[in-house]
């Protein structure tokens, strides 16, 4: 990630932590702290998002988990939680700079909502920022653009703020399970066959 991410972690020493803090415990870690509890959760096992690559270099990053994971969701105005399904959540996308304008947060998305499938999720929201009409700056879109999510099958289900929709993507499971499930299913029959 520090590739991507450059010394400062993306933004000013967040190392995307920012979604998984309090406030509190956010501004204590700023900088090396945030780069070590991201490097914690590497370390042991975890998988905080998922990168995309260009001839072998990290070009852009989402952000994805269950939405538990992060703690400051829970606490915001715009982007708490809309019911009590267990939802998954993209709360981040960080595009390298030679790479924005081509349409990568939209792979990207599309790969997180695949990734998030893949371990049983069933519905992936994010909190984007709308730009429609206006051209916001870079630093500010780092939970991605509406339209961006629109392509990756994402449809609005409320909007708190007038820039801010909250959207979901409802899942199928995953080829994987499907496939591990249906090899299990005839096992189990010619098990009570036996």
């Amino acid at each position: 990630m520090t590739r991507l991410f450059g010394p400062r972690g993306a933004c000013a020493g967040c190392w995307c932590m920012w979604p998984r803090l309090t406030g509190r415990a956010f501004a204590a870690a700023k900088g090396e702290g945030n780069r070590r509890r991201m490097r914690a959760i590497v370390a042991a096992g975890g998988v905080p998002g998922i990168l995309a690559y260009a001839g072998g270099e990290p070009v852009g990053w989402c952000a994805v988990a269950p939405r538990p994971v992060y703690a400051r969701l829970a606490t915001s105005r715009v982007m708490a939680p809309l019911d009590d399904q267990p939802v998954w959540s993209v709360p981040c996308l960080f595009v390298a700079r030679a790479w924005r304008g081509r349409g990568l947060p939209a792979r990207l998305l599309d790969a997180a909502a695949r990734f998030a499938a893949g371990r049983g999720a069933r519905v992936i929201e994010g909190y984007p920022i709308d730009t429609r009409g206006a051209r916001a700056a870079d630093a500010f879109l780092w939970h991605g653009p509406a339209s961006s999510f629109l392509r990756a099958g994402f449809r609005e289900v409320a909007r708190r703020s007038p820039s801010r929709p909250l959207m979901r993507r409802v899942l199928k499971p995953s080829a994987a399970r499907t496939t591990a499930a249906q090899r299990r299913a005839p096992a189990r029959a010619a098990g009570r066959r036996g």
